[in-house]
């Protein structure tokens, strides 16, 4: 038999007990409401006051700092060392033209003898010398590559220029790689990496932006659309098709521009996820500053203090554009390294972000 009437608690939502009676039929007394508490606080904005006013003016000036400084140093007052050329002739002459080029430009210079003038173009052409000084009867003879730039030409023309003039000859000139009618001044290449560095910094910091939660395989796949559709749009506006600033393959341009910016996009998606906020102004230094400033597109690598030139041959800029520049006029010059290099900074950059992935993944799941 069931009793008559029973008595039931209940927790209500301020921690107080309601008792509804089974026997009653009168509606169950509603919870007291506390309207005398006041509203809680809003949370203190922990960007807000003099810290607010302060960040940004100290991290963008740190990093306008930085830059300014590290393309003064490169570019100030640019003088090779140790840039590789050949020398034609014997022993005795080789000796000769070596000291005049010390006496004119200390350590400016890393002579190399070859033994006939078809040796040292050869040489010039594959850019394993920058030029070649040709001696023998009658007037010498400077063999040099006007695709590497006016400054390379005007280093070269001005440090062999005296040297012939001590042995009484007036020096004679040979362009044997000029540099494409659309680019006069050689400087096509380093514009399309920076364009194409910028725009891989950009994408790296707008896929979070736009899309936080994006899976990874879906943020692998924007950044090889990113790549191959920034690869064919430089190919076409720099190629025969748009300004003809760059001879060469389309397929092979569109390749490396397309690792290139794959591998820069990449490299700031690693940044801004490891180092959350401070990682977009690490990002610019590393990429924009260091890359573009040691990337040998406005000058060849033996130009930059000795403390940049190592960075050209790992950073993914500089690793580009010599391979870019070797498809367009050098004969595959750097290619096979610019494809290790650029497909190493993929590879690594898609495993950090995995690892950062799964590292985030597994605490959620427990």
């Amino acid at each position: 038999m069931v009793a008559a009437s029973f008595i039931r608690h209940l927790t209500s939502l301020d921690g107080s007990f309601v008792s509804l009676s089974s026997s009653s039929t009168a509606s169950p007394r509603p919870a007291p409401l506390h309207t005398d508490l006041p509203d809680p606080a809003p949370p203190r904005n922990p960007q807000g006051g003099l810290k607010g006013v302060l960040m940004p003016v100290a991290v963008v000036l740190a990093i306008g700092t930085i830059f300014v400084s590290v393309y003064l140093a490169a570019f100030h007052a640019p003088r090779p060392h140790d840039l590789p050329v050949a020398v034609v002739g014997t022993q005795q002459e080789t000796h000769r033209i070596e000291e005049g080029l010390e006496s004119a430009l200390s350590g400016g210079f890393d002579v190399r003898p070859y033994a006939d003038e078809a040796a040292a173009r050869e040489a010039v052409e594959h850019r394993r010398v920058y030029g070649a000084y040709l001696t023998g009867h009658g007037a010498p003879k400077l063999l040099f590559a006007g695709a590497n730039g006016p400054s390379v030409t005007g280093t070269l023309t001005g440090a062999f220029g005296p040297v012939a003039g001590a042995g009484g000859h007036r020096l004679a000139q040979e362009d044997v790689l000029p540099a494409s009618t659309g680019d006069t001044r050689g400087l096509s290449i380093f514009y399309a990496a920076f364009g194409l560095v910028l725009a891989g910094y950009l994408f790296g910091m707008m896929t979070y932006q736009a899309a936080p939660a994006l899976r990874f395989r879906q943020r692998m796949a924007s950044l090889a659309l990113f790549g191959v559709l920034g690869g064919v749009i430089v190919a076409l506006l720099a190629g025969d098709t748009g300004f003809g600033a760059l001879p060469g393959s389309f397929v092979g341009i569109a390749g490396m521009t397309a690792l290139m910016a794959m591998a820069a996009g990449g490299a700031t998606m690693v940044f801004i996820r490891w180092g959350g906020a401070a990682g977009a102004g690490l990002a610019s230094v590393v990429l924009l500053t260091l890359g573009n400033s040691t990337s040998g597109g406005v000058m060849p690598a033996p130009y930059l203090p000795g403390w940049l030139h190592p960075l050209s041959d790992v950073l993914p800029v500089g690793a580009g554009v010599r391979a870019i520049q070797g498809l367009a006029y050098f004969h595959h010059d750097g290619l096979g390294r610019g494809i290790a290099v650029l497909a190493a900074w993929i590879v690594a950059c898609a495993g950090l972000l995995y690892v950062r992935d799964a590292a985030r993944r597994t605490p959620a799941a427990a």
